[in-house]
């Protein structure tokens, strides 16, 4: 009797047990041909103050912008342009990064830095093992606006970086590029829905920012 008194409640546990668990339950890669994007993130117009604002130019170059590589990135470049001519005209802070093995020179022409302008060397976190943290610190940046190639690589990993470092981020995504579509979205619904970062990047385009 002792024993079977015992037992009860383990037979009760696994009755719990059974039903917690359902034993038609899916894993992630038996629903992978039934998974539906969620709808486009929402863009939103920002305005930022120029004194305290630096736009990142991240890895246009010739290695990583190029037809062969990522052409989607070429498709990029107009709306590139003419936000690093905005932020010029108001005097922003202006900060490039080149990949591993190259120099600024490989900067593509539309959107090359003048001699003023300071860059980092590095893989796709651009915080990691620079001073790009101490750039801007120590020109008073709270806020920066991340453009570039690849979205999946320097854009999102830079842009983590920043708000994990404090930065509010401003993401234009007519100016972030990967090799496919799909990656681009991804990120960009990425930005809106992970811990901390939903509440620390803004999505926008290029014509929807005011310096």
């Amino acid at each position: 009797m002792l024993r079977l008194r015992h037992l009860l409640p383990l037979a009760a546990l696994a009755a719990v047990l059974s039903y917690a668990v359902p034993s038609s339950a899916e894993t992630i890669i038996d629903e992978w041909d039934s998974v539906k994007a969620p709808p486009a993130p929402v863009l939103k117009e920002v305005t930022v103050n120029p004194a305290t604002t630096a736009l990142l130019v991240l890895d246009f170059v010739k290695q990583a912008c190029n037809e062969k590589v990522r052409p989607r990135c070429l498709a990029t470049l107009p709306a590139a342009k003419k936000l690093l001519a905005d932020a010029r005209a108001k005097d922003v802070l202006v900060v490039y990064s080149i990949v591993g093995g190259g120099t600024i020179g490989d900067t593509l022409p539309d959107v090359a830095p003048t001699s003023k302008d300071p860059y980092v060397q590095a893989g796709p976190d651009k915080f990691l093992n620079t001073d790009l943290e101490k750039i801007l610190k120590d020109h008073g940046i709270k806020t920066v606006i991340v453009t570039g190639t690849d979205s999946a690589g320097a854009v999102l990993h830079t842009a983590d970086g920043a708000v994990f470092r404090g930065f509010n981020v401003v993401v234009p995504v007519d100016t972030s590029s990967s090799a496919y579509v799909f990656t681009e979205k991804y990120v960009a619904y990425h930005f809106t829905t992970a811990p901390r970062l939903a509440a620390g990047v803004t999505l926008t385009r290029v014509s929807m920012i005011k310096f």
